[in-house]
């Protein structure tokens, strides 16, 4: 089993090996494949193909950087072997137009014309450049995806939907490109389509694809504009395209920069048509000679998906007669193309030209449009421009508010690839101080999405960083803010950094408004603290805090009670009583207290008494129930039978100790000679055996009393023949009468366990004792005391202890008194039992006769 196990363990070991080299072998080959020996791949690296563009869109679009600054770039790439299946001429002849146009792109520089930041390089396998970073072409957005990777045309640029506001702005952009082509390179660009428009990473339409273009001969005055005739023998990519070429060119060979405009216009009719033009020709001369003829009278129907107010202007750029097109400067001045937010999306782009005073009015202004503006195009479009500002310590006050509001409505991808790469820097700053109050503001919206790794080296040092300004205001607006995002902040963060600093502040500042903040923002923050961070961390600072301001009272005071009321923290009454009543006492009597806050303290003070007292009080009670309970147990079981043998057991051990006991002695009081039950009237009586306690050599004699066993009115109680003490009593007791009825010797038996006489103890009681046959009986109580004994003529009586009886042995004498000592030195006469009102002495019993003993040996 334990091989099976390491083999399969082994062979998930290779597949993850084989799967990780895979991988890196699949990323070494993409790149290799990419630039063959190009000499870009000396300066540039390639991390993804994401687009195409160009004739055919035969140009493949990689997202790239600068090795040696880091810069992204997007690098096109034209691989040689996509023209293997063409002629020989086609295929000299398209790569001779490919490098026409990227080194025409090369030498053009304006905004609205795609950047090259490195020039056309060959190799034997392909052509390569490099240009500021690229999204897609128009082509790639409006779904064609030749040359493209599955997975990116199933994917972002897939969802990629065109709003009104960017196809606006988008052919207002491409209509001042072309302005600048022909009026300032005068240069006809000849085949204007969405192959030809490149996005990019900004979403700014820019002008690529310069292969087919035309440059103006300049005579004096006079421009003219070449023309060549379309080749219908040659590959349909080496000629313009058919779909968006101006009629006036293929019927006439002749052009113009109304050429250009017709394509303007065919663009706008595709941008607002998903990306299908008016008629798809498909490189076919013959269908395009046909659909050209439909220019001089368009039908509405053909303009259905165009706006109504751009209907008439659309109309007019696809007019078949090029002296009837309006120009550039007519296309940037139409109503449709100056609402709100295009012309908030030209000011954007126009920020440059424009002082410090002008651009402030502009970005408090906005706030208010921005709402209005897509996401896309506020993400891509207007924080690029903003972040240009950042540069500008004075301006970003005015910036920043704007992009933090973006941000608020971005998700948590988009504000981190889109905001935060251009937030972090701004982090840093501390001065102007306006932009701590504005972080602060949005300071709930960066911890929510900023990852934890940046909110920590980041956001929360900005946060630390206001409580640690020397502006009160900051301090106070920081402190304000805190408790609404308190709960976005993790615990070491807020232990270890945001509370030790609102400690600091509390006990330090010299503000009083920032110290009242302090508390505020500690009394509102208690419920996203634990129970040990309040109980070990807070309250015991507050004590520290020097201020006796009424305000600094009441706000201590607001902290205590949320404390002590607040469920989850549960301030036990040990707090209260020793570290919550003692300091608050003192600050109930400060002189500068209103009447009204002096109330609320007491009343407080009142409410924590009464919270100890009943808390307290109920677990006094529950003690003493528990006690109680306790107790209950204990009697039942002392009245358990085999509880009573066992703790008989021990009080004879107890008595033994004493050198009081017998074997005779009954633990639970009884007396018994068999296992019936046996009437007796009469009482047997016990020696007792005095004994005293010497305290000196003078000491004198303690009397004692003689005691016998209790009569019962229904006889004597059967006792348990259950140990041997039992039979020694049973046995001593029939020596006894035995003795006496048969003429026995004086002397009576000894018991088997008896305490021997003092010292102190005149021998002629025992002497006398052994004349007539008796013993005075030994009377045992709770104190294990010994009564005094007093002479008289009497009979022998027990005397009871303490109302408590105990196990005594009995002996029976001959006589039923006690004879007086001979000699008349002792003290002792007939010996009787003292009698008292509690106990009175009970009449002379007599000793069980023959009939009695033989009753109880049956």
């Amino acid at each position: 089993m334990n091989m099976m196990n390491l083999n399969v363990n082994m062979d998930t070991v290779i597949n993850k090996l084989r799967n990780t080299v895979t991988t890196v072998t699949s990323t070494v080959s993409q790149l290799s494949v990419v630039l063959p020996g190009n000499p870009v791949t000396r300066e540039y690296e390639v991390t993804q193909h994401i687009a195409s563009g160009g004739p055919g869109l035969l140009w493949k679009i990689y997202a790239g950087y600068k090795k040696s600054t880091k810069q992204e770039a997007a690098i096109f790439v034209f691989e040689k072997k996509q023209l293997d299946k063409w002629s020989r001429k086609d295929r000299d002849n398209m790569v001779d137009i490919l490098k026409k146009g990227v080194n025409q792109l090369t030498r053009l520089k304006h905004p609205r014309v795609l950047t090259v930041q490195h020039p056309l390089e060959e190799s034997r396998d392909s052509l390569a450049f490099a240009t500021e970073p690229v999204f897609a072409s128009l082509s790639n957005v409006l779904g064609e995806y030749t040359n493209m990777p599955d997975d990116v045309g199933d994917g972002s640029i897939r969802k990629y939907k065109l709003q009104e506001i960017e196809i606006k702005y988008g052919l207002l952009q491409i209509c001042e490109g072309i302005t600048f082509l022909n009026n300032d390179a005068k240069i006809l660009h000849g085949n204007l389509c969405p192959e030809s428009v490149i996005i990019t990473k900004q979403n700014s339409w820019k002008i690529c694809g310069l292969e087919f273009c035309i440059t103006a001969v300049v005579s004096g005055a006079e421009i003219t504009w070449p023309s060549k005739s379309y080749d219908n023998d040659a590959h349909p990519l080496t000629q313009p395209c058919l779909d968006y070429l101006a009629p006036e060119i293929t019927t006439s060979m002749s052009c113009s920069p109304a050429s250009d405009m017709f394509s303007i216009g065919m663009l706008t009719y595709t941008s607002f048509n998903s990306g299908k033009p008016m008629f798809a020709n498909r490189g076919d001369w013959n269908r395009h000679r046909q659909n050209i003829i439909v220019y001089n009278q368009l039908p509405d129907s053909k303009l259905t998906e165009i706006p109504p107010e751009l209907k008439i202007f659309v109309r007019r750029l696809l007019n078949f007669n090029s002296v009837e097109r309006p120009d550039s400067h007519e296309f940037a001045k139409l109503e449709y193309f100056h609402d709100e937010g295009v012309n908030t999306l030209r000011y954007l782009d126009s920020l440059f030209q424009w002082d410090n005073l002008q651009k402030s009015k502009f970005y408090k202004g906005l706030s208010e449009i921005l709402p209005g503006l897509p996401q896309r195009v506020r993400l891509l479009r207007v924080i690029p421009c903003l972040s240009q500002e950042f540069v500008n310590p004075s301006m970003v006050p005015f910036v920043l508010p704007n992009v933090l509001k973006i941000a608020e409505w971005s998700t948590n991808e988009e504000f981190v690839d889109h905001v935060l790469p251009y937030l972090r820097d701004v982090m840093k700053l501390r001065e102007p101080v306006q932009v701590l109050f504005i972080f602060m503001k949005y300071m709930e919206v960066l911890l929510q999405k900023t990852p934890p790794d940046i909110t920590k080296s980041d956001v929360l040092p900005l946060l630390y960083g206001s409580l640690e300004s020397d502006s009160p205001q900051v301090q106070e607006l920081c402190l304000s803010i805190i408790p609404s995002f308190a709960g976005l902040i993790d615990y070491p963060a807020m232990k270890n950094s945001l509370l030790p600093r609102i400690k600091k502040l509390v006990i330090s500042t010299p503000s009083l408004s920032v110290r009242v903040n302090c508390l505020v923002c500690l009394g509102k923050i208690l419920d996203h603290l634990d129970k040990w961070m309040v109980i070990d961390y807070i309250l015991p600072f507050l004590t520290e805090i020097p201020s006796r301001d009424p305000a600094v009272i009441m706000g201590i005071i607001g902290i205590y009670r949320l404390a002590v009321n607040h469920r989850k923290l549960g301030v036990t009454k040990e707090i209260i009583a020793t570290r919550i009543l003692p300091f608050i006492f003192p600050l109930s009597i400060e002189n500068g207290l209103t009447t009204q806050q002096f109330s609320t303290i007491m009343n407080f003070i009142y409410d924590m008494i009464k919270t100890v007292e009943t808390e307290h009080k109920s677990k006094l009670e529950e003690l003493g129930a528990i006690a109680k309970e306790r107790e209950q147990m204990k009697a039942e079981m002392s009245s358990h039978p085999v509880f009573n043998n066992n703790v008989a057991n021990s009080s004879n051990d107890i008595f033994n100790d004493f050198s009081m006991a017998s074997p005779a002695f009954n633990s639970t009081g009884d007396t018994g000679s068999s296992p019936k039950k046996a009437s007796m009237t009469q009482s047997t009586t016990m020696p007792l055996i005095p004994s005293s306690n010497t305290n000196s050599s003078s000491s004198s004699m303690n009397t004692h009393t003689m005691n016998t066993d209790r009569r019962s009115s229904s006889g004597m109680q059967p006792a348990r023949n259950t140990t041997n003490s039992r039979n020694d009593l049973m046995s001593s007791l029939l020596s006894s009468n035995l003795s006496q009825m048969g003429g026995a010797p004086s002397t009576p038996t000894q018991p088997a366990m008896m305490m021997p006489f003092s010292a102190s103890m005149p021998m002629g009681l025992s002497g006398a004792n052994r004349a007539n046959g008796s013993v005075p009986v030994m009377n045992r109580s709770p104190t294990i005391g010994l009564t005094g004994m007093t002479p008289s003529s009497g009979t022998s009586q027990q005397q009871p202890m303490q109302n408590m009886s105990f196990p005594q042995q009995t002996r029976h004498a001959t006589p039923s008194t006690f004879p007086t000592i001979p000699g008349g030195n002792s003290s002792f006469g007939v010996m009787q039992p003292t009698s008292s009102s509690l106990n009175p002495v009970k009449p002379n019993v007599k000793s069980l006769s023959k009939r009695d003993i033989d009753d109880l040996l049956s």
